[in-house]
């Protein structure tokens, strides 16, 4: 029960805590702290977002262009020329090619060779054996003579090259031999030689 002071109605004085200190407000200065540096927010990548930032092509992709194959010498002469139009024409393109001091085995292709100008000219098998048996021929021959002597191994090696395996029987192989140790050349120098002669028909065996 609670003590109750009947002379003077009153409870009992309950004392009062002490008061607090007080002390002098202090300021402190505004803390420096560096500017951080400001970052954008990214947007969050999605599914379709990948696909939208892929490039897209209109139309189908274009082949690389491939480059011209040379169309060889040019040639001044009407389709309806005669054999022996034919054959100046042949002989003043091969002497202006021969000027240029090619090697050999492109002045071959460019002349002699399958698309060569003989056989652009003489495309019947007739016309070019008869061009075969003519004197203009045999000064062709002398040029590509003339040029296998001063080309090196070097400029032979622009065009590839093919193997072909031939047998021979072993008395053909030994003529050869001796024969192309007696002109001082190799075997197959002198092979090269045999294949760029004029060879008739009956020369040939059937088989």
């Amino acid at each position: 029960m609670s003590q109750f002071n009947q002379g003077t109605n009153s409870y009992p004085q309950t004392p009062q805590p002490a008061a607090r200190p007080v002390f002098p407000s202090t300021t402190f200065p505004p803390q420096q702290t560096s500017p951080q540096p400001y970052h954008a927010p990214q947007p969050q990548a999605t599914e379709g977002s990948y696909a939208s930032a892929r490039p897209t092509f209109t139309g189908s992709p274009q082949a690389p262009v491939q480059p011209a194959a040379p169309a060889g010498p040019a040639m001044n002469v009407a389709p309806t020329a005669t054999f022996d139009e034919k054959k100046a024409e042949v002989v003043r393109i091969a002497r202006e090619f021969f000027r240029g001091v090619p090697d050999w085995v492109t002045f071959f292709r460019e002349i002699l060779g399958v698309e060569g100008v003989i056989h652009r000219l003489f495309p019947q098998p007739e016309e070019y054996t008869k061009f075969e048996q003519s004197d203009e021929y045999g000064e062709i021959q002398l040029m590509i003579v003339k040029l296998r002597e001063r080309t090196n191994v070097q400029n032979e090696s622009k065009e590839p090259t093919r193997v072909i395996t031939v047998r021979l029987p072993k008395s053909l192989h030994e003529s050869l031999r001796v024969e192309a140790h007696s002109r001082r050349t190799s075997m197959n120098k002198l092979c090269i030689s045999k294949l760029l002669q004029v060879i008739d028909d009956s020369m040939i065996p059937n088989d």
